[in-house]
């Protein structure tokens, strides 16, 4: 067994996977999480430190239960390394659907972002718009992109400004396309956990004259407690392509869906 932790990339890597075996299961003992990641129960001790204090995961005596499910499906940093390469995918393929001189709405998920790091300079001149703030620092360094900040209340959770400010500032602006992504969706309606968020979305939603939905395959089929709108008012959706083939062919009747390859 490698007592070592690793390199940040390995150690990055192996929390990572012990968050998402501990949010699938509910809980896992320390000894379990160490047979899954070959590494010494004092490695996995400082790892599970270092999630609970992220606020990733709750720690105690002996294991590690996850947080209850709007705490992880919100957070922005466990988001930022789930699914990684589904993302990545439905962000080229969304790419077919941006040219220069559109103003584009990107919302705070990290889907979104992704396509935010994919828009260089050929796609320029761009005006973007966004309450994410992890996509205004990928857009602060792009040239030719004119960039609105859409300020609200800080939230931290999940590095974006939300609340009425968001909610005015959102009102105020009409942009050619908007894309957005949610925590689950089934064949007739998308969701989401928290009802500031659903605000923020439906008013991100009603400001674009096109709406492309974003959504990797571990979110489908699903639900979630608020319901934010019904996949018919999406203009189009972008799934990867292990997303459950009878799932899309029902999507189909409801809106244009299109498959990114991984």
């Amino acid at each position: 067994m490698n007592d070592s932790s690793g390199s940040a990339r390995s150690r990055s890597l192996r929390q990572q996977r012990i968050t998402d075996y501990v949010v699938d299961r509910g809980s896992a003992s320390a000894a379990e999480l160490a047979e899954l990641t070959g590494v010494s129960l004092m490695t996995v001790h400082r790892d599970l430190d270092e999630l609970a204090r992220r606020g990733l995961l709750r720690k105690f005596r002996g294991g590690v239960t996850a947080q209850p499910s709007t705490v992880f499906e919100s957070n922005s940093e466990y988001r930022l390394n789930a699914h990684v390469e589904a993302k990545a995918a439905i962000a080229r393929k969304a790419l077919d659907h941006v040219e220069p001189g559109m103003s584009v709405m990107l919302d705070d998920s990290t889907t979104a972002l992704a396509l935010a790091r994919l828009l260089l300079t050929q796609y320029a001149p761009l005006t973007v718009a966004t309450n994410y703030l992890q996509a205004i620092d990928v857009l602060k360094e792009i040239e030719n992109v004119r960039l609105i900040c859409i300020g609200g209340d800080y939230s931290s959770t999940h590095d974006s400004f939300l609340g009425m400010p968001c909610l005015e500032a959102i009102e105020r602006i009409t942009v050619d396309v908007v894309f957005v992504s949610t925590s689950a969706m089934n064949a007739e309606m998308t969701y989401h956990q928290e009802p500031e968020i659903v605000m923020v979305k439906r008013a991100m939603l009603a400001a674009a004259q096109t709406r492309v939905l974003l959504m990797d395959s571990s979110k489908m089929p699903r639900t979630a407690l608020h319901r934010l709108a019904p996949v018919t008012e999406y203009h189009r959706l972008i799934v990867d392509d292990k997303a459950p083939k009878v799932l899309v062919e029902e999507l189909r009747g409801r809106t244009e869906v299109e498959v990114a390859p991984l």
